[in-house]
């Protein structure tokens, strides 16, 4: 499915994507709010990401899982919901880019910048399979799993991965700024589950500042030589206080440079997390194949 001689180009941030053209992402639903209120405009952000290049959409399931829409009184439509978000991922798929994949979105089942909120190991795994298995019957080509932050969570998920969708999972973690490379929001260092990844479809970073995650992606690189390396990263990071701070990539022409040294340093799946839109994937990919 991945050609190690080619560079797979995938979307851009959904979430934000949608925030920016007007739709409520309040929590907890964040994204998953979108499938209520404006599905229309989750299937034009998907379209315009396969127009700006990607052969990968993701879908907009980072918050269908039950534990999250449990909080607004939708637990019972965790299936219905995660059906429906790659049901509208499917269709874009089929009408923009029949050859382009659908990666099923799993994401920490509480708070991506809160590892000390992940609940114990064994409700982690059975969560995640309840949720893997509902994109699996859904359709998606792979499961990504994203944004891990906590040692804990991250086994449970792969456990899960490999009950649900054997072959057909990937995952990507969310590590610190700064420091030394590998060491999870959790203060945890990422080198004992390395070693346990031999059968990922691809190991990544993601929800790291653009301008952060060369030394990321090189440390997976010399960890896994044999497996693919996913590298998207953000416009900015969060600070102490939670408020978004942006950096230089937050313009198209500065982030495809970060983007090219992901690649030179062993990445060959790469797009972008928090704050990208369709016009960073265009200039990405346009510049990179041309370059």
């Amino acid at each position: 499915m991945f050609k190690s001689s080619e560079v797979l180009f995938i979307d851009g941030a959904v979430g934000s994507e949608l925030e920016r053209r007007g739709v409520d992402l309040s929590l907890p639903l964040w994204s998953s709010r979108a499938l209520i209120d404006a599905p229309e405009v989750l299937a034009a952000v998907h379209r315009d990401y396969l127009i700006a290049g990607a052969e990968a959409i993701t879908t907009a399931t980072f918050r269908t899982h039950r534990r999250s829409l449990e909080k607004v009184g939708l637990g019972e439509r965790a299936a219905e919901l995660t059906r429906q978000a790659v049901e509208i991922a499917r269709r874009v798929r089929d009408e923009e880019r029949p050859d382009a994949l659908v990666f099923g979105s799993v994401a920490p089942l509480e708070d991506c910048y809160r590892p000390d909120l992940v609940p114990d190991e064994e409700t982690c795994l059975r969560e995640h399979t309840e949720w893997m298995g509902h994109l699996i019957e859904a359709g998606v080509d792979l499961i990504l799993i994203e944004t891990m932050n906590q040692l804990g969570e991250a086994r449970a998920a792969v456990e899960a991965a490999r009950r649900v969708a054997p072959g057909k999972w990937m995952i990507s973690f969310c590590t610190r700024r700064g420091g030394l490379p590998g060491v999870l929001l959790s203060g945890e260092e990422l080198a004992p589950l390395l070693s346990q990844l031999g059968d990922a479809r691809a190991v990544g970073v993601n929800c790291v500042a653009a301008n952060a995650m060369v030394d990321q992606v090189g440390l997976l690189r010399r960890a896994l030589p044999e497996t693919p390396i996913l590298a998207y990263g953000n416009i900015g990071h969060a600070d102490s206080d939670g408020n978004w701070i942006s950096s230089d990539a937050i313009d198209p022409d500065e982030y495809v440079e970060y983007v090219t040294s992901w690649i030179e340093a062993g990445a060959s799946i790469v797009g972008g997390c928090c704050g990208t839109t369709p016009e960073h994937i265009r200039v990405t990919k346009e510049k990179i194949r041309l370059g």
